[in-house]
């Protein structure tokens, strides 16, 4: 059964249409519009500011428990925190926990000898005067980068570049120095500090790759060291303008020295995941849950990244209780879970702690970078859609009310109508810029969408953003109305993923067929690629790529309906034209007419006498938030030799970036594809469609070597 979907067009010269929303009806939609406040979730951002939020520390525990109290007035009665130890060495599946951190204060300063020098052979260390701060705890948090330890040392300073390799320290000698590097200190410690023997780091290390990185020279990023290194050691973050004047002193054969005094380091904590529920009252449903999640832990002031998120969420609870408890919308039928982890690792945590629950999670939204105001930090607004992988059709849900809110907002800002608006008071009347994205990386929605949980997570999240992870990452750069769109937007997801059953999935059905003929008219760009990559990687037989190429793209929009089943049953699901609906998508792929019914059959699962991967007990994506667990396992110099690291070249990825971009990409969904039915070519087929293609060896090498530590085991069928 098919249904037509209304479509509201307000004709706008230049403009175009906005587009109504099919899936809540406008009372409802009207209260949640009229009740969600960006000023509220502002007020809230503005206190979680306050707290220098890294993980297990006081100032994470403080801002767990100002979350806590807002999460019970919000209508959490069983909102609580849970602690999970944090000692370095506990396992969480994948997930070696790191320890907690600690500061309680750091400075950075200039001296000088004083004169007159001691007598050479003088056995007393030389003295020092005090000349400038170059940086303090007090002042800047972001100064002292995580895991630094405890030092009281003095040093001459020595410029080595990025201090990542060999090359960087030819002809320098930096023991008992402090070198100054242009990379993070994590990836110079192991060579500068572990092996050649430098006491401490001055790093100025950029933020992420984009358009306006490096154009602010006053920028101080948060910087970070290996959290399971036995050596100890320190590093100081400075800006780029710091760092170029004393790269010029030093090209002019100045001597620099610094005394680097730190009270700090890591210790045996915990984990603190706060969580509570708004329960479901349908007695069928309410054991069902969807899950609002963002990341508690910062740096301060940490506004966009990631105290937006977690104010997002908490705004979009208190709304929905609000409106619920005063009748102006329906209750609730499934319950919405509210969880405010450690970024990646905290969910890790919490998911394999609680496999009961897990199982009980039908879908997740998660909010990560939700409120930069887009004048200022240059963000696009992304709704990012689940991994190729893990098709679904909450995807669908997702970009309905993405396009809503952006399709208004663009209407306000052309005509000024208040029929339009969707903004705070105390924020801009801009038009949303939003972009319906592929799945990336990043954030703890790799974990609801990872192969153990399997729970389609939709990510809201911004991108560019010029002041990620520095000192300027505060509250001026934030916008109360894109709190109030972002926090909407996923209110109105959650809930009507809340309500959705049998009785009333006529209209999101007809959402998802819209949205493949879309998908599908829009891959016309993607195959031209795809031949293209197929005709450079050198994978024998581009016709078979293409072919393989036109597959996935019906198989995922085949995927996207039946995943509706585990929200509305088998029986609900059976109405609608599954075969029909793949015959069309079949045919608007260019595949004749003749040929159709012989596509479908060859799309069905078939035995394989190949090796069938099956995914053994350890949950969780191989690599977790600064630990690998396959470089771990495996071996750093094993791991680094397998050919879905090294051969990227030949999948027509240029640059180091891309390249590692890339291998994670692969290696993520790689893993995820393992179901116990699909065989290695059938995954590396998958991968190949998904990405470009990649030869049967990467694919093969790889799962051998997670065989080889127990993640898979590969059995023949």
């Amino acid at each position: 059964m098919r249904k037509v979907v209304t479509v509201l067009l307000f004709m706008i010269p230049g403009l175009g249409f906005a587009q109504s929303q099919s899936l809540l009806d406008e009372r409802t939609m009207q209260a949640l519009i009229q009740e969600m406040s960006g000023a509220s979730a502002k007020r809230n951002l503005q206190a979680l500011t306050t707290f220098n939020r890294i993980r297990g520390s006081r100032d994470y525990h403080a801002a767990a428990e100002y979350v806590l109290a807002r999460a019970k007035e919000s209508g959490m009665a069983d909102a609580h925190i849970e602690s999970f130890p944090a000692d370095g060495k506990r396992f969480y599946g994948t997930l070696k926990a790191r320890q907690a951190w600690d500061v309680e204060s750091a400075e950075l300063w200039e001296v000088q000898p004083k004169k007159p020098q001691k007598p050479q052979g003088s056995d007393s260390p030389p003295e020092f005067t005090p000349i400038r701060r170059v940086c303090s705890w007090e002042e800047l948090r972001v100064c002292l980068a995580e895991d630094s330890e405890t030092a009281d040392v003095t040093a001459e300073l020595i410029d080595v570049g990025a201090g990542t390799v060999e090359k960087d320290y030819a002809n320098k000698e930096v023991r008992g120095k402090i070198v100054l590097i242009s990379s993070q200190g994590g990836a110079a410690q192991k060579l500068a500090v572990d092996r050649l023997g430098a006491v401490g780091m001055v790093s100025y290390a950029l933020n992420q790759p984009q358009g306006w990185r490096g154009d602010d020279e006053s920028l101080v990023r948060w910087g970070h060291l290996d959290s399971y290194s036995s050596t100890k050691t320190f590093a100081f973050q400075v800006s780029l303008g710091q760092a170029r004047e004393l790269r010029r002193r030093l090209a002019q054969g100045q001597r620099i020295w610094l005394h680097a005094k730190i009270q700090a380091g890591r210790h045996d904590g915990f984990y603190e995941v706060v969580t509570g529920t708004l329960p479901g009252t349908d007695d069928h449903l309410r054991d069902e849950e969807i899950v609002f999640n963002c990341h508690l832990d910062h740096q301060m002031p940490g506004a966009n990244d990631n105290a937006s998120g977690c104010v997002g969420i908490l705004e979009a609870a208190r709304t929905l209780h609000k409106l619920i408890a005063e009748g102006r919308i329906a209750p609730l039928k499934r319950t919405l879970r509210f969880v405010w982890p450690p970024e990646i690792e905290g969910t890790q945590i919490f998911l394999s702690s609680h496999p009961e629950l897990a199982v009980k999670m039908k879908a997740a939204i998660h909010m990560d970078m939700v409120g930069g105001s887009q004048e200022k930090t240059k963000a696009i607004f992304h709704v990012t859609r689940t991994p190729a992988s893990l098709p679904s059709f909450v995807n669908d849900v997702a970009q309905v009310f993405g396009e809503y809110v952006r399709d208004l907002s663009s209407q306000f800002a052309y005509t000024g109508d208040p029929q339009f608006a969707i903004h705070s008071a105390q924020g801009s009347k801009d038009a949303l810029h939003l972009e319906i994205s592929e799945f990336t990386e990043g954030s703890d929605h790799e974990i609801y969408d990872e192969g153990s949980y399997r729970i389609p997570a939709i990510y809201l999240n911004d991108w560019p953003d010029r002041y990620i992870h520095t000192n300027e990452d505060s509250i001026d750069k934030i916008d109360a109305t894109k709190l109030k769109r972002a926090a909407l937007i996923g209110a109105a997801s959650g809930y009507f993923l809340a309500n959705l059953d049998s009785t009333n999935s006529a209209e999101i059905t007809s959402e998802v067929i819209v949205h493949a003929k879309q998908r599908m008219a829009n891959s016309q760009a993607r195959f031209a690629e795809q031949a293209r990559l197929a005709a450079h990687s050198g994978v024998q037989n581009s016709i078979r790529e293409l072919d393989n190429f036109t597959r996935y793209l019906v198989r995922r929009e085949q995927a996207n309906l039946i995943s509706l089943k585990s929200f509305v049953g088998e029986d609900q699901l059976a109405r609608f034209d599954i075969v029909g609906f793949t015959h069309d998508l079949a045919a608007w792929a260019g595949i004749q007419t003749d040929e159709v019914d012989a596509f479908l059959e060859e799309l069905q699962p078939k035995p394989d006498s190949t090796e069938i991967p099956v995914r053994l007990n350890i949950k969780g994506p191989i690599s977790v938030f600064g630990y690998d667990y396959l470089a771990d396992h495996f071996g750093v110099e094993n791991t680094a030799k397998l050919k879905i690291f090294t051969n990227l070249d030949a999948m027509g990825e240029s640059t180091a970036t891309a390249r590692r971009t890339a291998a994670g990409e692969y290696a993520y969904e790689i893993l995820n594809l393992v179901d116990g039915k699909r065989s290695v070519q059938a995954i590396r087929d998958y991968v190949s469609a998904e990405f470009g293609p990649v030869p049967f060896e990467c694919v093969h090498e790889y799962l051998k070597a997670l065989e080889a530590i127990e993640i898979v085991h590969l059995g023949e069928k």
